[in-house]
């Protein structure tokens, strides 16, 4: 089961309890992994991680989490940090890192090498996307959910967002990164109707 909890927080509930960048989350420390894709105030909450962690937890993510993640008291080995391109295995979870960053605006630089993420469980595969711009070197990524920010300002805008989700072609996209901070019900709107009708859409609710 996949669920959007607000912004980019993403939870997927099986074999493994996953979280992707938690926000705003209920107190449960019921992860087994945490995804971090970079550093910015609504995708690494120390606050919200420690709501869900527990002594076990493995964080995942840039190389820029880990001097804050010591200040938790989070043992060095349950802090995997990683660069674009590299390919994981934990547990039965297969995980790909991919390149997250802005073309034409500087919020989430190229150098900064922070990251989406292509995971692989249970038989579905997962691109969650980060804070990125639509990347060429992005586009022949396959994927049954596509989790794509559609916010413009700091990501990719509406328009862009669903050319990008046509050229992946998934079983279904998720748009996220809208509501919060930036992005209306006008860019959801614009979204989705860009969509190839032939991908299915959810809009932050669970998924089976």
């Amino acid at each position: 089961m996949l669920n959007v909890n607000c912004q980019s927080s993403i939870k997927i509930t099986g074999d493994k309890v996953i979280y992707f960048d938690p926000l705003k989350v209920a107190e449960n420390h019921d992860a087994d992994y945490i995804f971090i894709t970079h550093t910015h105030w609504d995708h690494f909450s120390l606050e919200d991680i420690q709501k869900i962690r527990k002594e076990s937890t493995k964080i995942i993510g840039p190389k820029d989490i880990k001097s804050d993640l010591k200040t938790l008291n989070i043992k060095e080995e349950n802090i995997i940090t990683t660069t674009p391109n590299q390919e994981l295995l934990l547990d039965n979870i297969k995980i790909k890192t991919q390149p997250a960053y802005n073309t034409n605006k500087s919020f989430h630089t190229r150098e900064n090498a922070w990251l989406g993420f292509v995971i692989t469980i249970e038989n579905i595969t997962y691109y969650i996307m980060g804070d990125t711009d639509a990347l060429t070197e992005n586009e022949n990524i396959k994927c049954d959910v596509l989790c794509i920010p559609i916010g413009g300002t700091y990501t990719m805008d509406a328009k862009e967002a669903a050319d990008f989700t046509n050229k992946l072609n998934p079983k279904t996209v998720i748009p996220i990164h809208y509501g919060l901070v930036v992005g209306t019900q006008e860019d959801l709107n614009i979204f989705k109707s860009n969509i190839n009708p032939s991908i299915q859409i959810e809009e932050k609710i669970n998924l089976q």
